[in-house]
């Protein structure tokens, strides 16, 4: 098994074990990854590859769009952030703006953050309790 075969199938791997915390970090670290190389593309005046690259970024925030639970207080806050970020990667598409992707890339990792802590303030508290993690 060659090397890209071997890191595919741990990646599938890890999707299928991960909590819905854990995917939701990947999904941030992914639409992260998308936006940095979008801004590399629009730089190198790559415009097909950054088309597809805030795609995968916007299919991503719409991935995370659908998960929030309505009756959550703070999906009514995170929603409209949310479809902020969707609005401006489209601007930044049509106007290869690398100041607006480098905006929505401050959400994604303010966000990405946020949710790590909350993981590892979940993590703590199963260990404390004696959970299996």
């Amino acid at each position: 098994m060659g090397a890209n075969k071997a890191y595919q199938a741990y990646q599938n791997n890890a999707v299928n074990t991960a909590s819905g915390g854990e995917l939701t970090l990947m999904l941030y670290n992914g639409c992260m990854k998308f936006i940095k190389q979008a801004m590399k593309d629009v730089n190198d005046n790559n415009y097909e590859a950054k088309n597809k690259n805030i795609q995968k970024a916007q299919n991503i925030i719409q991935e995370l769009m659908i998960t929030l639970d309505p009756k959550m207080e703070i999906s009514k806050q995170i929603m409209p952030l949310y479809e902020f970020m969707q609005f401006q990667l489209k601007e930044a598409n049509i106007k290869n703006d690398v100041k607006k992707l480098e905006e929505v890339l401050e959400f994604v990792t303010e966000f990405r953050d946020t949710w790590k802590q909350v993981i590892l303030k979940n993590r703590q508290q199963q260990f404390a309790k004696g959970e299996p993690v």
